[in-house]
């Protein structure tokens, strides 16, 4: 499917263990699970129908396994696409966070010795300028937290609303354009 102005397909990766167990996985580069393995596998068949003028993906092995599980061809390498760094919440869940911080949200309360949302959102600002300087579609393999700030920015938005958009594992979610205004087409799929 190519459109005269670049659509964007997120991919997140599938599986791992700490995604699985709810961890913070920022910049822990850590492989995906059997079960995650299997996911980006399936991913192939429902992007075989896209051409992509360019494949972009985390440098971080969980997207890495994925784009080549997924079939998707000649990926790469975009540091901008990490994952938000999570500083001392690295590995950690929400849940043992908040015993220490009740009621902390990632997106309104940030990390200690990490990333703000608004570095994140920077990065994926710049993204979307080489995406939006370009022509054909897009596919963008990375993180759950990363790909939400991205999908706000993409419309234009505060990176703060990524707080009401989720992504599963080995999921698709497709942004592209109504008119001249940028859009969320399809989401979590």
């Amino acid at each position: 499917m190519t459109h005269a102005t670049p659509r964007v397909v997120l991919v997140r990766h599938g599986e791992t263990a700490w995604s699985r167990d709810r961890r913070h996985t920022g910049r822990t580069d850590i492989p995906l699970t059997p079960l995650g393995e299997v996911q980006a596998t399936a991913l192939a068949p429902r992007l075989a129908a896209w051409t992509f003028a360019q494949v972009l993906v985390s440098p971080l092995a969980r997207a890495c396994q994925t784009a080549d599980l997924a079939g998707l061809e000649g990926p790469e390498a975009t540091p901008d696409l990490l994952e938000w760094d999570y500083g001392d919440y690295e590995g950690r869940t929400t849940t043992a966070i908040r015993e220490d911080h009740p009621g902390w949200d990632l997106f309104g309360d940030g990390v200690p010795g990490g990333e703000t949302i608004h570095q994140v959102a920077t990065r994926v600002d710049r993204v979307i300028a080489r995406i939006r300087a370009g022509s054909g579609d897009v596919a963008c393999v990375a993180h759950a937290h990363l790909l939400r700030v991205l999908a706000a920015r993409w419309m234009g938005v505060d990176p703060v609303s990524a707080r009401y958009l989720v992504l599963g594992p080995a999921s698709i979610s497709v942004l592209g354009w109504e008119r001249e205004q940028a859009v969320i087409e399809h989401w979590n799929t």
